[in-house]
C-alpha cells in the first residue's frame, strides 16, 4: 500500500467544536436560489450564481441584486443549470467574467464556458468559448469548477455523465476529465495531448468521475481538485498534466446497487489520492487558505460536504495530508461553496432554495 495511503489510515477526525471559540459565522447574504458559486469583486460585492440560472450582484452590505441580464441561458435538470462564476485574472483592466453551466437538452448537453464583459446591469460581448465533446444524454456529473493558473489559463473540471464512466479513460473525450483552454477558448500549446486535435487537445488530465473542487495554491502553484465517489471513494487529487486519476479503472467506493465497480484500487500508472472518504461526504468547493486573518490556517485545504453538512479542513505537510478537522457542523447546512476571499476571510455558500453567503472571523 502506498506510503499516503498508510498515513490516512491513521488520522484521527478532529471534533468540530475544537477552536470554536476563534471564529464567528455571520451571514453575508440569503435569500438565495441554490447558489453555486460565488466571486469577490474589487469593490468589496460579489457575484454568485444561482443553479436554477440567474447570475447576481451581491453589495458589500449584502444587497442582492435583482438577476442580471445577458446571461447564457442554460439547461436546468438534474445537477444542471448555471454552475461558476470566476473573473479574469485581468478583471480590473477589462471587466471579463467567466460562467461554467449546463447547456443542451436531455438527449444532448454538455458542460460549457461563456464569458463577457460586466457592466452595471449585467453581461455585454457575451461569448461561449468551451464546450464538452461528446454531448451525453444524461442530467448528471457536469463538474463545471473553473481555477485560473499562474500562467493565465484556464482550467474547468468535467463529470463523466454518469452512464458514460468508461469515456473518463478515453483522452480523445472531454467527459470526466480536466481541461486546460486559454482564455479565448484557444488550446495552449504545451498541452498534453495538443497534438491530437479537439477534443483531446484541450484534456490536462484524466480519470476522473464528478470533480466539483478545484483550487491553485496562489503561493506554489499546485493545483488541487476533489471529486465525487459513488457509494463511498470521493477523493482529493493533486494535479498534474497528462496523468491518470483512475476512474473508473480503480475505485475506493461501491456502486449504487451495491456492486463493485472494479476489484482494483490501485494500477500502475495511475495515480493514488491524497485522501479519501469512505462513505461519502459528497465535496463540493474547495479553497487553499493563504492569508493573515487565520495565520494558523495558512496552507490547509477547506472542502465543502453537502451530505456531511460541514467543512472538512485538511492539514498538508510536505504534499501529505495529516491532519483532518470538522467544522461548521453546527450550521447543519449544505455546503456546496467554499472560497477564501482577497483580504483573507474564509467564505462558505449554502446549498438550499433559501442559500447564504456565509462569513468566517474573528
Amino acid at each position: 500500500m502506498p506510503r499516503r495511503l498508510i498515513l490516512l489510515a491513521a488520522l484521527t477526525l478532529i471534533a468540530s467544536t475544537a477552536g470554536r471559540a476563534d471564529y464567528s459565522v455571520v451571514t453575508v447574504a440569503e435569500g438565495l436560489d441554490n447558489p453555486w458559486s460565488i466571486a469577490f469583486l474589487p469593490d468589496g460585492g460579489y457575484l454568485v450564481t444561482e443553479r436554477t440560472g440567474a447570475l447576481r450582484r451581491v453589495s458589500a452590505d449584502g444587497t442582492v441584486s435583482t438577476p442580471l441580464t445577458g446571461v447564457p441561458e442554460s439547461y436546468y435538470a438534474g445537477q444542471g443549470g448555471l454552475l461558476e462564476v470566476a473573473l479574469d485574472p485581468a478583471f480590473d483592466t477589462n471587466q471579463m467574467v467567466y460562467l461554467s453551466y449546463a447547456k443542451g437538452e436531455l438527449k444532448a448537453n454538455a458542460t460549457q464556458i461563456a464569458r463577457g464583459t460586466l457592466t452595471e446591469d449585467g453581461l455585454a460581448d457575451v461569448e461561449v468559448i468551451f464546450s464538452a465533446s461528446p454531448t451525453k444524454g444524461t442530467p448528471q456529473h457536469y463538474g463545471g469548477k473553473l481555477a485560473f493558473m499562474a500562467d493565465g489559463t484556464l482550467l474547468l473540471t468535467t463529470g463523466d455523465g454518469f452512464d458514460y464512466r468508461e469515456e473518463a479513460q478515453n483522452v480523445d473525450s472531454n467527459l470526466g476529465k480536466i481541461i486546460r483552454i486559454n482564455r479565448d477558448g484557444s488550446v495552449p500549446e504545451d498541452n498534453p495531448y495538443a497534438d491530437r486535435g479537439m477534443p483531446g487537445a484541450a484534456v490536462w488530465s484524466y480519470g476522473h468521475r464528478n470533480p466539483q473542487g478545484l483550487v491553485v495554491d496562489p503561493k506554489t502553484s499546485i493545483v488541487y481538485q476533489h471529486e465525487h465517489g459513488p457509494q463511498g471513494g470521493d477523493e482529493v487529487n493533486r494535479i498534474e498534466p497528462g496523468l491518470n486519476y483512475g476512474w473508473p479503472a480503480i475505485c475506493w467506493g461501491i456502486d449504487y446497487n451495491g456492486a463493485r465497480i472494479s476489484p482494483y484500487t490501485e494500477l500502475p500508472g495511475m495515480e493514488q489520492p491524497l485522501i479519501y472518504w469512505v462513505p461519502s461526504i459528497a465535496p463540493s468547493g474547495m479553497a487553499i487558505y493563504r492569508g493573515d486573518r487565520f495565520p494558523e490556517w495558512d496552507g490547509n485545504l477547506f472542502v465543502g460536504a453537502l451530505v456531511d453538512k460541514e467543512v472538512r479542513r485538511l492539514v498538508l505537510e510536505d504534499g501529505v495530508i495529516v491532519e483532518e478537522q470538522a467544522l461548521f457542523s453546527d450550521l447543519e447546512e449544505r455546503i456546496r461553496d467554499v472560497r477564501v476571499s482577497p483580504d483573507g476571510y474564509l467564505y462558505l455558500v449554502t446549498d438550499s432554495d433559501q442559500g447564504r453567503i456565509l462569513r468566517v472571523e474573528r
